[in-house]
C-alpha cells in the first residue's frame, strides 16, 4: 500500500496541473497564497474572495497586512479546508502568525516553512498531517507557540526545536512521534503534557526509559515525608 504521505504529494500535483499557473500581477506573496489555495478544498468558499487578478492579497478575507501591504497574518482555523500545505507558504517572508488549525489539511509540514522567520505563531493543530516535523522549523528563532498536536506526524522530535529560546507553548501530542524527548534549551520548561499521547515517545520528560538507554533518575523525594 502507497504511504498516505506520498498519495497527496502526487495528488497535488495533479491538481497544480489541472488548474495551471495563475499569477497575480506583480505581488510575490499572492502568488503564493494563490498557490496554497489552488491546492486546498474549500467547501464553505471562505476562499472566494482570493483573486489572483488583484495586485496584492492585502483585500482579501482572512489575509491581514502591514502598511508596506507584507502578508503578517493568515487566519483559517476552522474552516474546513482540506488539501495540503504548499512549499510556497515559505515566500511569506513578513508573516507573523499562521493559523490553520481544525481543518482537515493532509500530507507534509513542508520544509520551506523555516524560511518564515517572523513567525511568531504556527498553529497546525488538529488536521491530518503526516511525515516529519522538519529541522528546518528551529530556524523560526522568534516563534512563541508551536502547535502540532491532534495529526499523524511520525519520527523523532528534531533536536533543532531545543534553539527557539522564546518558545512558550509546545504542543506535539496525540502524533505518532518516536524517539527520546530532547530536555535541552528551551525544552527544559514543558512539561509531559507537550508530548502525551505518542506511545513511541520516550526519556525523562515523559518518564520512560528508551530502549538501551540510561535509567532515568528517581523522582525527588516527597517532603515532609508521610
Amino acid at each position: 500500500m502507497q504511504h498516505p504521505c506520498f498519495v497527496d504529494r502526487v495528488w497535488l500535483l495533479l491538481l497544480l496541473l489541472l488548474h495551471g499557473p495563475v499569477y497575480t500581477r506583480a505581488n510575490n506573496e499572492g502568488d503564493a497564497l494563490y498557490a496554497f489555495r489552488q491546492a486546498l478544498l474549500d467547501p464553505s468558499q471562505v476562499l472566494q474572495s482570493w483573486d489572483p487578478s488583484l495586485v496584492n492579497p492585502c483585500t482579501w478575507f482572512h489575509v491581514t497586512c502591514n502598511a508596506k501591504n507584507n502578508v503578517l497574518r493568515v487566519d483559517l482555523g476552522n474552516a474546513m479546508l482540506s488539501g495540503n500545505l504548499v512549499p510556497q507558504l515559505g515566500q511569506l517572508k513578513d508573516l507573523q502568525y499562521l493559523e490553520l488549525y481544525s481543518n482537515n489539511i493532509s500530507g507534509i509540514i513542508p520544509p520551506e516553512l523555516g524560511n518564515l522567520t517572523n513567525l511568531v505563531s504556527l498553529d497546525l493543530y488538529q488536521n491530518k498531517l503526516c511525515g516529519p516535523i522538519p529541522e528546518e522549523l528551529g530556524n523560526l528563532e522568534l516563534l512563541r507557540f508551536l502547535r502540532l498536536n491532534n495529526n499523524s506526524l511520525t519520527g523523532q522530535i528534531p533536536m533543532s526545536l531545543t534553539r527557539i529560546s522564546g518558545l512558550q507553548e509546545l504542543d506535539l501530542s496525540n502524533n505518532n512521534l518516536s524517539g527520546e524527548v530532547p530536555t535541552n534549551g528551551s525544552f527544559s520548561r514543558f512539561t509531559p503534557a507537550s508530548f502525551s499521547g505518542n506511545p513511541d515517545l520516550c526519556g525523562a520528560a515523559v518518564g520512560k526509559q528508551c530502549p538501551n538507554g540510561p535509567p532515568l533518575s528517581p523522582p525527588p523525594p516527597v517532603w515532609p515525608p508521610p
